[in-house]
């Protein structure tokens, strides 16, 4: 496994390919959600994902930046590869990630509701009432 960071810059078209056809099987496919996938934020996100040795995406999140917060979201694990930890350990790296980049800075997610738990592991606190976001039940989450 191998763990890449990258600014949409540096993607090769292949690698953006990879990481748009991982997000539309899981958010529009898996999750049954007609909305805009490929949206201006990808343009100034960094991309951080693992991949396989067959170049496969394992995981994968996009990080932004916000005026007083960084942002980290989209972040997915195929179905094929779920249950192996994949997501707690691209969640870790992530934060140590912004917390070295950006250590003045809170973290802010929107996070489906039914993975409060998961978020409030690594110490994220739910700062707003669940929300519909396309259809979805969401809150907002905080890591100062």
């Amino acid at each position: 496994m191998q763990t890449k960071i990258k600014k949409f810059s540096e993607l090769t078209l292949e690698q953006y390919h990879r990481l748009l056809k991982a997000r539309t099987a899981v958010f529009v496919v898996e999750q049954a959600c007609a909305y805009q996938e490929v949206d201006d934020i990808d343009l100034t996100a960094t991309h951080f994902w693992f991949e396989n040795d067959q170049e496969e995406i394992i995981a994968y999140a996009r990080i932004y930046s916000g005026e007083q917060t960084i942002h980290f979201g989209r972040v997915l694990v195929p179905k094929k590869e779920r249950g192996k930890g994949l997501a707690k350990s691209l969640i870790q790296q992530i934060i140590e990630w912004i917390q070295f980049q950006f250590p003045e800075k809170k973290i802010h997610i929107e996070a489906q509701t039914y993975l409060r738990y998961f978020y409030t592991s690594f110490g994220f606190m739910v700062i707003s009432e669940e929300y519909l976001e396309d259809g979805i039940p969401h809150i907002d989450m905080e890591k100062y």
